[in-house]
């Protein structure tokens, strides 16, 4: 059974919202709407594995299959087993890191990062829900909400283009994420905004996952964001200041947002050819052209939308979004552009297919374990 998705004939309108491309959308002009009211309420948490355990094991859950693979992590669809749940219908998302790949890798500190923001953001109707994180001799977990619509890269590919409504549509969902995690989180930068990185629920909604490279900044005591100076994220998504070193602050999600606006118009990204340091230099280059009114690939950014006085409401107030009700788009009282082809409760058909076992598992050594375990407390 193959996805649905409703296009509009408008075109590839591309909007002076990410690039200069000799004019604006013509539309409605943009409303206020009352969605601020619910940023001014806590997210509400998701409902907790089991209200009688403070933390699972992995004997409670039985693997399905994999779902997904990176460089030090895995994930499974699970479903608990029935010492613990009940209801064995419910399925779960379990990522599995491995402890001396991690440590290998540097990624400690990243690892206890996403634990530390998910568990700050569960709730948020866009973001992947954390359930409980836990741990054992050789692996670190974190259960998450299953998310079965599979990666919007691969509905990006299987259409080439998304139509403006559609493009529309997805990126109104990611700017209510980064207004969250910009101005009501205390300045978390995402860092890794792409279309891999955000999945489809089964109703076509966007839920934001692997947040491996997402950092609190706060504000310093004159009020501006914090910089950090770590060189992550993806090539092709990397804002200028990132590669120029300089330090940057939560600006660069709003580039990376101009870029997969970019992308889900045209079907690609603008900075895609030859190696690393090719993209990076096209990037520091400027090959295509930005306009000198506000926009979210401007190069400098004090002056990028996002990050301009009035934040992401100058961003919901482009004319590209005019028209949007944002406490709707909120709300989710409309259906997704794009319909999964789910058809039960645990279908995979959305995931491309992995090896169920790691070619090389790394020993998490007694040695490691001295040095290292204090660092994994409390996981």
């Amino acid at each position: 059974m193959a996805a649905t998705i409703v296009h509009s004939q408008s075109g590839l309108q591309s909007a002076a919202l990410v690039a200069n491309s000799g004019g604006q959308l013509q539309q409605q002009p943009y409303q206020q709407h009352p969605y601020q009211q619910h940023l001014q309420q806590p997210p509400q948490t998701g409902k907790p594995f089991d209200v009688a355990f403070s933390k699972p094991v992995i004997s409670d859950f039985v693997r399905v299959r994999t779902v997904g693979t990176g460089t030090f992590a895995r994930v499974c669809l699970v479903k608990p087993s029935h010492s613990r749940e009940s209801d064995s219908r419910k399925l779960y998302a379990l990522k599995i890191q491995r402890k001396a790949t991690v440590i290998r890798l540097g990624q400690i500190h990243h690892v206890r990062n996403e634990r530390r923001i998910l568990a700050q953001v569960r709730g948020h109707p866009f973001i992947t829900n954390f359930v409980v994180s836990f741990s054992d001799k050789d692996s670190l977990y974190m259960l998450l909400d299953y998310v079965p619509g599979g990666e919007i890269f691969s509905y990006l590919r299987k259409f080439h283009h998304f139509s403006e409504s559609v493009a529309r549509f997805y990126s109104a969902e990611v700017v209510l994420i980064m207004e969250y995690l910009h101005e009501h989180q205390g300045g978390i930068a995402y860092r890794d905004i792409k279309p891999e990185n955000l999945l489809l629920d089964a109703e076509g909604h966007i839920k934001l996952v692997d947040f491996g490279f997402a950092k609190w900044l706060g504000t310093g005591e004159s009020g501006n964001p914090n910089k950090t100076y770590t060189l992550c994220g993806t090539p092709q998504y990397i804002a200028p200041e990132v590669i120029c070193g300089g330090g940057y602050t939560t600006a660069v999600d709003w580039w990376a947002l101009g870029i997969l606006i970019y992308e889900f118009l045209t079907g690609y990204p603008p900075f895609q050819y030859g190696d690393v340091y090719g993209i990076y230099e096209q990037i520091l280059e400027g090959t295509i052209t930005f306009p000198q009114e506000p926009a979210l690939c401007t190069v400098d950014s004090s002056c990028r939308l996002g990050n301009i006085s009035g934040g992401a409401a100058k961003v919901k107030a482009h004319p590209f979004f005019a028209g949007v009700d944002w406490d709707a788009v909120y709300q989710k009282r409309h259906c997704g552009l794009i319909i999964p082809p789910i058809m039960y409760p645990g279908d995979t058909q959305c995931f491309e297919a992995y090896p169920e076992e790691d070619p090389d598992i790394e020993e998490y050594t007694e040695e490691m374990a001295a040095e290292y375990a204090q660092h994994f407390e409390g996981f």
